[in-house]
């Protein structure tokens, strides 16, 4: 009987289909599992330099790639392709088993001979070349094969590296690209070895074998083991690509076991979020058989977008209901208040702008001269987080990470403002999401959960941190820690160690991007600025060797003289990607603030495309739209953000002013641009910026120089 496969690229080319050739696919490939043996008449390319290569037609306007192993009745669906795209993928490409790792690859061997020529020319005047003092028995056995070798040997920089990226397999690319950035032959070995299935390379590789390598390649290729998974999978295809797990992330997931807290950190799109998927779906399934099976597993986050994002992709991901009954998926705010609330009753949640009120006028009455800003941060940033319970220990309490130094007498007029709030806020029976978080951690007698895994940890402030402390008992696997600084998009700085939560030594690092396209993270990493940041475990996190496999088109900004001509561009933009099969909900725009997120529905909506806001559900097929800091966590195919400009990003209010506390002030503008970046990182193929009047001073130099210089205000950025 025959097997099939499909691969992660079909899945993504696949999605963007219009509807009319998805079921044409479905159809198709639905005939072929119920009749096995239509595969072996599969249209056979003339002139393909790999004759296990076939076509099947879809319609006049697409085919499907399907590799034809010579072994055994195993197909697997390589990509979805424009008819002549297809017949020249089927002519140029070649499928080969990498000699390093086992697993299956496929390499541009027209493209690499085209380049061929250009490479031989490019010789530096001395004669060096880039791989000059490596052996080709290292490099064989990094997995550079026979075939490619030649070309290598051609190259003399790191720029004929980067150019000849498209056309090499990923893992013999990520080879020389570590060679190429100084570490040594056994360091690249270390490097590569991370990769391998199990982390471990197989003994021995039979390079005819591909059936083999396609089984190896679990980040790359799944098999459907039963007819009824077929349509599953295709319903539902850019959350099943999601589901991929490459090496390195199921490495970190399905270790069996951690000897306490594990970190897993890595910049956007390097598959932090999957691997606390798989993590809390292993954990689970163990359970069954566990002592203390009678306690859940709790996977959380910040965002309540992100939850839900996580419930359903915890749904698609676990198919046994009783392993997916044993997990929880709450906010680290829901979870408080849950706490509380069988305490003492439902708590009510503060108003935002009410609290700013209220310490307004305690500042005011005591004739203080801090801003309301400055008394939150102090409140918010020492008091709470340090849960300080008495003015004693506030007043010999260290301030690390606030600028303003403060006397002990002006430490006596903030501690009785902030008591006076305090009363305030518990003679109308109200807390802030802090204050919950504090009361909860207090409450609970005994820990609710066997693991604990917590996505975009970098943003939880040190109250909630004790909640999930006290919630979970210092054990192996207590805590799955995914976290990325530079994304950090709130106030919080935590020091896990001050907590008592080491993660020293059970710390990894991922640097593939398996979402954006290279393009999309050559433009936005400078977004972030050059100040360092500091990660969970107190040491200095770098995004070093931050990279994509994967290339597309460049981001593009548009500069309008008016918010309704501003608008205009992203509308037009949208009708474009809709036009091209990429579903509206694929689709997603992010705006700084509130309002004009809703000045941007308002007009799309009036140009006739169908929005939701991130968490509507009442319109499925809608463009997506919300604030930036709600669509931490999100990925979108396709992303505009909008109001990129001067006096809305950064946020004027966002931003504590200089003379009152120099290091906040500085703090500020480092979050401000961790918003942006995150924003535009939540592109996976397109990203769209566009803004009003003249460029946010975060955008990159080349882009405000260009606007400068042009009558044209619609400019395309050059990586």
């Amino acid at each position: 009987m025959a097997r099939l496969a499909i691969a992660k690229d079909f899945l993504a080319e696949y999605a963007k289909l219009d509807a009319d050739a998805r079921r044409a696919v479905e159809a198709l490939v639905t005939e072929f599992a119920r009749r096995p043996h239509a595969w072996r008449y599969l249209e056979k390319p003339r002139q393909g330099l790999d004759d296990r290569v076939r076509l099947f037609r879809v319609n006049s306007l697409w085919r499907g790639v399907v590799l034809a192993p010579d072994s055994g009745d195993t197909y697997c669906l390589v990509t979805i392709l424009p008819h002549e795209k297809a017949f020249a993928y089927a002519a140029g490409h070649r499928f080969s088993v990498n000699q390093a790792l086992g697993v299956l690859e496929t390499r541009d061997e027209a493209t690499i001979q085209q380049l061929r020529p250009a490479l031989q020319s490019a010789a530096r005047p001395d004669g060096r070349r880039l791989f000059g003092d490596i052996t080709d028995e290292d490099l064989t056995r990094l997995g550079v094969d026979a075939q490619v070798l030649p070309v290598v040997r051609l190259l003399a920089s790191e720029a004929d590296l980067e150019r000849l990226q498209v056309a090499l397999p990923d893992a013999q690319y990520g080879a020389l690209y570590a060679l190429a950035s100084g570490m040594t032959v056994d360091e690249a070995w270390a490097e590569l070895a991370r990769l391998a299935p199990g982390g471990r390379p197989p003994g021995r590789v039979d390079e005819h074998d591909l059936v083999s390598a396609m089984e190896r390649s679990t980040d790359q290729i799944t098999f459907v083991y039963e007819q009824e998974e077929l349509p599953l999978i295709l319903a539902r295809p850019f959350a099943a690509w999601r589901t991929f797990l490459h090496p390195a992330q199921r490495d970190l997931a399905y270790r069996p076991s951690y000897a306490g807290p594990a970190q897993v950190t890595g910049g956007p799109g390097t598959g932090k979020t999957v691997t606390v998927l798989h993590r809390a779906a292993f954990l689970a399934a163990r359970a069954a058989t566990s002592p203390q099976a009678g306690r859940p597993v709790l996977v959380t986050t910040f965002s309540g977008n992100l939850a839900e994002a996580l419930q359903a992709q915890l749904d698609l991901l676990i198919e046994d209901p009783a392993v997916r009954g044993r997990v929880e998926v709450l906010t680290v705010d829901r979870l408080a208040h849950g706490v509380v609330s069988r305490a003492r009753g439902n708590p009510v949640i503060a108003d935002e702008q009410a609290l700013r009120t209220r310490w307004a006028q305690a500042a005011d009455d005591a004739g203080l001269a801090f801003s309301p800003a400055f008394l939150v941060n102090e409140w918010e940033q020492i008091i709470l987080a340090r849960d300080l319970r008495t003015e004693q220990a506030y007043l010999g309490c260290p301030r690390t990470g606030r600028g303003r130094p403060l006397t002990r007498a002006q430490r006596g007029q903030v501690w009785r403002a902030a008591e006076r709030v305090t009363a305030e806020l518990a003679a109308a029976r109200e807390s802030t999401p802090l204050q919950l978080a504090s009361e909860a951690a207090s409450l609970l007698g005994q820990p609710r959960y066997r693991h604990i895994l917590v996505d975009e940890a970098q943003d939880l402030h040190l109250a909630q941190w004790r909640l999930l402390r006290a919630a979970v008992a210092p054990a192996p696997d207590d805590l799955f820690i995914a976290a990325d600084p530079h994304q950090r998009i709130y106030d919080s700085r935590v020091s896990l160690a001050s907590l008592g939560i080491s993660v020293r030594g059970r710390t990894r690092r991922l640097s593939l991007n398996y979402r954006t396209t290279e393009e999309i993270l050559a433009w936005t990493v400078p977004l972030l600025g050059t100040e360092s940041v500091t990660g969970l475990d107190d040491e200095v996190d770098s995004l070093l060797g931050y990279r994509s496999p994967t290339r597309g088109q460049r981001p593009q900004l548009a500069m309008a003289v008016s918010r309704a001509g501003e608008f205009a561009a992203p509308a037009g933009r949208i009708r474009g990607w809709l036009n091209t099969g990429i579903e509206p909900p694929a689709i997603g725009v992010a705006a700084r603030s509130a309002g004009l997120a809703r000045q941007a529905r308002e007009a799309l909506q009036a140009d006739g495309i169908i929005t939701v806001p991130l968490r509507g559900r009442s319109e499925p097929q809608a463009v997506r739209v919300g604030t930036m800091h709600a669509m931490k966590g999100l990925e979108f195919q396709a992303v505009a953000v909008i109001g990129v400009e001067q006096g809305l990003v950064p946020a004027p209010a966002a931003v504590t002013p200089e003379d009152d506390d120099a290091i906040t002030h500085a703090q500020d503008l480092q979050r401000e641009r961790c918003v942006l970046f995150a924003a535009c990182t939540r592109a996976r193929d397109q990203l769209f910026v566009s803004g009003t009047g003249a460029p946010s001073p975060f955008l990159p130099r080349e882009a405000r120089h260009a606007l400068g210089a042009r009558d044209s205000r619609d400019v395309t950025l050059r990586a």
